[in-house]
């Protein structure tokens, strides 16, 4: 049996494929800088504890877990959906293979979330058990990251699907795909960064508004994103090497701008990381908040590339229907501007940040 025959027949959308492409990506985007904050930040939290570091740095990041899940988790949903209305008779077939493992993650992320509020507010009383805590949310917030990592490499490697005939239990991971564990890595190093950078900015906020005793947290935070970035170049350069050739080539259907995003992403990361070894905290967050959008858009281009054999997303068939999305379009322009709202009143208001 071959890959061809194993791809289920994709849906009919109801406007033209660019505008989820324009939707999938903006809200990609927005949900991996949540996930990277909320990443980050719990992995070095544990760190930090770990290394007997219980200081109000730690504090002030188990305060910000709880409402962190809650944005990440949200802002998760859209992009999940616009990828499934692209690439659903992929996504749906690999979340199938692993799906004992895929119906986990819900549960994980109920007792993470559970988990964070337990942390915050008994972060005073029992800091014994800062270490487990703290260790519990990275390593369960690890675990859902590792697992979407391997749903969405699963997804684009079809010819590993007939595996399912050997193994019809759903727990096939396709732990031997070449690019699933620098696929990972990468993304663990990045939110590393991300949340270093994080920190860099509440106390670079902090000392903006008059507060004299914030160098210390800056330099905690700019030390975390520039070690975990430096790092992350060598994943990037191992995950780069364990594409297909067909990728790496750069003889594809919008291989150009594949080329192009990277070179740019790759400069981008290079000005935040100069930018953070010299604990200038907003140039470097400018920087990597472009070089993120360069790597949302190479990865895009690489899955399209990766999955040029089988399918190419110009060829959905298109049944016109625009109400649904001028519906969407309006209560998420509003969403947005409500959490922005939010945003703001927790930053401001002492009452509300208490």
């Amino acid at each position: 049996m071959t890959a061809t025959q194993l791809i289920p027949t994709p849906d009919v959308l109801q406007v033209p494929w660019g505008w989820f492409q324009i939707l999938l990506t903006v809200t990609f985007f927005l949900h991996l800088v949540l996930m990277n904050v909320l990443l980050g930040c719990s992995l070095i939290t544990f760190f930090r504890h770990a290394a007997g570091k219980s200081t109000e740095t730690n504090k002030m990041i188990s305060g910000k877990l709880p409402f962190t899940v809650a944005f990440t988790i949200n802002f998760g949903v859209a992009p999940l959906l616009f990828l499934q209305v692209l690439y659903g008779h992929f996504m749906y077939a690999s979340s199938v293979l692993m799906a004992t493992y895929w119906l986990l993650i819900v549960g994980i992320l109920i007792l993470t979330y559970y988990g964070t509020y337990i942390y915050s507010l008994t972060y005073d009383r029992a800091s014994d058990f800062h270490i487990v805590l703290s260790g519990a949310i990275a390593v369960s917030l690890l675990v859902v990251a590792f697992l979407f990592t391997c749903n969405l490499a699963l997804m684009v490697n079809p010819e590993s699907w007939s595996a399912y005939f050997a193994n019809p239990r759903g727990t096939l991971l396709n732990l031997t795909d070449p690019t699933l564990f620098p696929r990972f890595l990468h993304s663990v190093f990045a939110s590393l960064a991300v949340g270093g950078l994080t920190i860099g900015l509440y106390y670079d906020f902090k000392k903006r508004r008059g507060d004299t005793d914030c160098d210390i947290g800056i330099s905690t935070g700019m030390n975390w994103f520039a070690g975990a970035t430096i790092l992350n170049f060598g994943a990037g350069t191992w995950y780069w090497g364990s594409l297909p050739a067909s990728v790496r080539t750069l003889t594809g259907d919008g291989s150009i701008f594949f080329l192009v995003f990277l070179l740019l992403g790759i400069v981008c990361a290079i000005f935040s990381l100069i930018y953070g070894l010299l604990h200038r905290v907003r140039p470097a967050a400018y920087s990597l908040l472009a070089a993120l959008f360069c790597m949302v858009l190479v990865r895009e281009f690489a899955r399209r590339l990766t999955l040029a054999p089988w399918f190419k997303t110009s060829d959905l068939q298109v049944v016109p229907q625009y109400s649904p999305l001028l519906a969407f379009l309006l209560i998420f322009a509003a969403g947005i501007g409500l959490i922005w709202y939010m945003i703001r009143l927790v930053l401001t208001d002492k009452e509300v940040r208490s």
